[in-house]
């Protein structure tokens, strides 16, 4: 029997009640309809810039404080915390987090007593990927020096300018790092000279906040195969294991044949990448069971598009994290809706955060566009523009070590209005209508021919897509009395193929305007790369088509017999004289 007061509204009161509720459900019906009709992206870029915020007011409150929390500081925390938790895994021996921390301090003690090192002073560090580089970086950041990476790959004149630069007060070489094993509680980069990025707790503290942002988490085993003396490896790889408190699978170099036995192995859920590496990944032959794993994230930059879809049609349902930044820079944008292709969206909400520009472009003169008042023009939607960001105390920028003059040439001054100054990324993006941010090329990997402007990419994405040609870099080389630089080809042929030179010709002239169709071939045994597995263009360009300076195999372009031909002595030099039309 029901109890006073327990009635159900009746009377007038419940057809009002119900058709109130009604009302609601189809009011909330309706606004979830508009939603997704008009803002499809609005909850990804809720949550995103909810983290954002969230990331920002934690560094502003240490700042508020006066506390410099760093790197090293959230390690010794999760020393504390869980000092038998695996932090590195390497070649199929765990160190702790107790371990790390123990082996940094045998460095640490080490400097101390048998070196002059002092607080502030620069330590420069010249390792491979192991777990010392981190026991040295480590033991030296607990006495209060700077530690500069080198690349481990560089040698000569660009090693001596880096070391140069740094100004280091001791030099850290493999050679000289004591031989260490697990106790026995445990199982078994660009043309010209490089140039050295300062960064600071901030940045370093804002790049391990990375992986967190993208949704990793303590108890994520993260495989980290990229080079640690880049920002990608130590700062982002390293710095987020950090972070979250996570375990990370170290590798001293990425092997694709490897790669996912490493994961089924060690229960790897997500890794970094570069988009070489994952192009790789797909060049592999194919066998059973390769969605047979646990890898749910990959969070990295420079995937094509059509690499990425490959990657997820054959491996599965992977959520490509894809980012873009540089390690000098002061923008940053992460693609958190997964849209394939894309580094980023960047709404009205995101700009108050990252302010940024796109801005018009000059090829030829090399250098952004001026209006007759001398101000930068902003591109318009679906134009590809230079990307710059406003250099200021929220924004800055620290420039290079040693290197004042890089420094002021990465800045764009006057650009808007009178005393800006920008950060000039050396990035063409290209802004959709949907306020996705697609990377367009580098500025010197684009170069201009018969009046117009031929990005790199677009031209080597055409050639790759022969069955028979393993990989292609693509640019620009001098031809006497041409204005602009005629397009070369550089390409290495799979295993067991051949080169069909009909084949090449009808891909480009197909699928190519004709003033972006490669003049030259050149076939190479291997392609070289930089640490990174970028494409290496400088000696490329410097070396030209002359087959009286390159030993490799060379073409030209015949459009008479629609084919390319044999580049001799001979036709080589009826184009410098002019007697050959380009």
């Amino acid at each position: 029997m029901a109890g006073p007061g327990s009635e159900l509204p009746s009377g007038p009161v419940a057809p009002m009640l119900l058709s109130w509720l009604t009302g609601l459900g189809a009011g909330m019906v309706f606004l979830s309809f508009m939603q997704k009709l008009l803002y499809p992206y609005f909850w990804d870029d809720f949550w995103y810039l909810l983290k954002v915020v969230h990331c920002g007011l934690r560094l502003e409150m240490y700042r508020l404080k006066g506390e410099l929390v760093t790197v090293l500081d959230k390690f010794l925390m999760h020393v504390r915390k869980q000092p038998q938790k695996p932090f590195i895994i390497y070649e199929g021996d765990i160190y702790t987090y107790q371990d790390v921390d123990k082996r940094s301090s045998r460095v640490a003690h080490v400097f101390l007593n048998h070196s002059t090192l002092k607080r502030g002073d620069t330590v420069a560090l010249l390792m491979s990927n192991e777990p010392d580089f981190i026991h040295v970086w480590f033991g030296l950041a607990k006495l209060g020096c700077v530690v500069a990476f080198l690349n481990s790959n560089i040698r000569y004149v660009s090693l001596l300018h880096c070391i140069r630069s740094c100004e280091p007060r001791a030099l850290v070489e493999v050679s000289v790092v004591f031989t260490y094993h697990p106790c026995s509680n445990m199982q078994k980069n660009t043309q010209g000279l490089p140039k050295a990025a300062v960064i600071c707790q901030l940045q370093a503290m804002k790049s391990s906040a990375g992986l967190w942002a993208f949704g990793c988490t303590s108890n994520d085993i993260i495989y980290i195969s990229l080079p640690l003396y880049h920002s990608a490896g130590s700062l982002l790889g390293i710095g987020g294991c950090i972070e979250l408190g996570a375990t990370c699978v170290l590798k001293k170099k990425f092997s694709a044949s490897q790669f996912w036995n490493d994961c089924k192995k060690y229960n790897v859920t997500v890794f970094q990448y570069i988009g070489e590496l994952c192009r790789y990944l797909c060049k592999q032959p194919k066998r059973e069971g390769e969605k047979d794993h646990r890898v749910r994230l990959a969070v990295g930059n420079g995937i094509r598009s059509d690499v990425w879809r490959e990657f997820l049609d054959r491996f599965g349902n992977i959520k490509m994290c894809e980012l873009y930044g540089a390690t000098e820079g002061n923008i940053c944008f992460m693609n958190h809706t997964g849209k394939i292709g894309s580094v980023g969206r960047a709404n009205f909400l995101h700009k108050l955060f990252f302010a940024f520009d796109l801005i018009k472009y000059d090829f030829q003169k090399d250098e952004p566009i001026r209006n007759e008042h001398s101000w930068c023009s902003r591109v318009k939607k679906g134009e590809p523009g230079l990307l710059i960001s406003p250099v200021n105390a929220k924004n800055p920028f620290f420039g290079y070590a040693g290197n004042r003059k890089q420094t002021e040439k990465k800045l764009l001054c006057d650009v808007f209005k009178k005393g800006d100054v920008y950060f000039n990324t050396g990035d063409l993006m290209v802004q959709d209508q949907e306020n996705f941010l697609y990377f367009w090329d580098r500025i010197g990997d684009t170069f201009r021919w018969k009046g117009e402007n031929i990005a790199t990419t677009e031209v080597a994405d055409i050639v790759g897509m022969l069955d028979f040609i393993q990989d292609t870099n693509v640019y620009g080389v001098a031809v006497p009395d041409y204005e602009g630089k005629a397009g070369m080809a550089s390409i290495t042929l799979k295993p067991n193929m051949s080169l069909d030179l009909e084949k090449v010709y009808e891909q480009v002239v197909t699928f190519l305007p004709a003033y972006a169709c490669p003049q030259f071939l050149r076939i190479q045994e291997k392609m070289e790369t930089t640490g990174t597995f970028k494409l290496q263009k400088f000696r490329l360009v410097e070396e030209g088509f002359s087959p009286l300076k390159i030993s490799d195999p060379l073409y030209f372009m015949d459009k008479l017999k629609k084919s390319y031909i044999p580049l001799t002595k001979e036709i080589y030099d009826q184009i410098v004289l002019g007697k050959i039309k380009l």
